[in-house]
């Protein structure tokens, strides 16, 4: 591969480092191969074919953004759309899963049109640099909430929300080991920080017992014959399924807009929007034909960004480990949580002190900002905290008399929001 495609030297980074990125960027997003196969299996999708779903769009998706914006966005599909698609589009609205790969492949369609209009300036600029900073800080949040969750650091309590693992418990230990160590290996500026740190906490699960066993289980391409293409357009002109595109369009564009601004931000390079927003639309639309839930710009792209990833060949070095991954299946689960928890909690730290540069002084400004920053962790979904901070600044801004420091566009935005909660719940 030639090191000119990517601009390598224009970007200040080496393959080693950019292969690196992308190694550091799977081993932080590699559960979603997991968790998305049973959740798709929850909507009635086969488990093999959801898992082959699951991989293919990965790599494909990884790949469309490597070589079409050279920016080091890893796509999958996504946390909280998933749980959309399983729970509500299937079992609430009951459409059948093919039904829901339809709608999003026409959402995705309808992202594309967008994406490739200039309809993607006016609405990234038409978002106050308050609430572009406070999807930042939420995410951040969001990453170090799924850390102390998957790391058993924080369970669900009998008396609260959420409440403090059992440090008696040897796999909470190896998660508090190994954070430790983390932590140390990143202050000190180690290179290769985050590879060594799942490394080691590799070693301190199996020290302590707690490594996950190996399966032998193989995956077959029979099930995924089912699942590819099986996308139906049937009733689609019915009220359920025009809904489902609408909240689905909603949810994808606006999730996508936040995190591919803020990935973008953290590189210093902000002029590959548009291409990379692009790749995003392109994905969703081919994540229906592959047999997926939507995807997204994965939060956890951060990780790869702090592990030096600067162009597009980190994400497609973690897109061919996606495809290279259907044949060690049963291996990959043996790389425990507590390796990879510490490593989402350091990067969610990193993005919550951007919290310095909000302007609190503004309540009409920072009350929207704090309400995204609190609701993205606590609904556990990207998409709903950006809708409710959006809708409480114009509120805002509508109640203190500054109606005309809101965009037009902005209005227009809330006002789908709030059209989307209404259907959503409603429906």
């Amino acid at each position: 591969m030639r090191k000119d495609i990517f601009q390598l030297k224009q970007h200040g980074t080496s393959v080693k480092q950019e292969l690196s990125a992308g190694l550091i960027g799977f081993f932080t997003i590699a559960y979603i191969i997991a968790v998305n196969s049973l959740i798709l299996a929850e909507a009635g999708v086969p488990l093999e074919g959801a898992v082959l779903g699951t991989i293919l769009i990965s790599f494909v998706s990884c790949l469309i953004m490597g070589l079409w914006s050279n920016a080091p966005i890893l796509i999958v599909p996504g946390m909280g759309i998933n749980a959309m698609f399983a729970y509500t589009l299937v079992q609430s609205m009951e459409l059948t899963w093919q039904q829901a790969l339809g709608v999003t492949t026409v959402s995705g369609l309808i992202f594309t049109l967008v994406a490739f209009s200039s309809l993607t300036t006016v609405i990234k600029d038409a978002i106050p640099e308050s609430l572009k900073l406070a999807i930042n800080i939420g995410i951040g949040l969001f990453l170090m909430l799924i850390g102390l969750e998957n790391g058993h650091l924080v369970t669900r309590g009998d008396q609260s929300i959420i409440a403090l693992g059992d440090f008696s418990d040897p796999a909470v230990l190896a998660t508090v080991l190994t954070f430790i160590i983390a932590l140390i290996l990143f202050i000190r500026n180690v290179k290769g920080n985050f590879l060594w740190t799942i490394l080691i906490g590799t070693a301190i699960a199996f020290v302590l017992g707690v490594l996950p066993s190996k399966t032998n289980e193989a995956v077959s391409l029979h099930e995924y014959s089912e699942v590819f293409g099986a996308l139906s357009f049937a009733d689609g002109m019915s009220f359920p399924y025009l809904v489902a595109v609408f909240s689905i369009t909603m949810v994808v564009l606006f999730e996508n807009i936040g995190l591919t601004y803020n990935h973008l931000a953290a590189t210093n390079r902000p002029e590959k929007f548009k291409k990379a927003f692009q790749a995003n639309g392109i994905s969703v639309m081919l994540s229906g034909i592959f047999g997926s839930s939507p995807t997204v710009s994965t939060a956890e792209t951060t990780a790869a960004i702090t592990a030096g990833g600067r162009t597009g060949l980190t994400t497609i070095t973690t897109g061919f480990l996606f495809l290279a991954v259907i044949f060690f299946i049963p291996y990959i689960q043996i790389i425990p949580s507590n390796a990879i928890a510490p490593v989402l909690m350091i990067i969610g730290g990193l993005m919550v002190q951007d919290i310095k540069k909000l302007d609190l002084r503004d309540l009409s400004e920072s009350f929207p900002a704090i309400f995204i920053i609190v609701m993205i962790p606590f609904t556990y979904s990207i998409a709903d905290g950006i809708a409710i901070g959006f809708i409480l600044y114009v509120i805002l801004k509508l109640s203190t008399g500054n109606a005309r420091k809101v965009s037009f566009t902005l209005y227009v935005i809330a006002s789908l929001f709030l059209l989307h909660f209404i259907i959503y719940y409603a429906v």
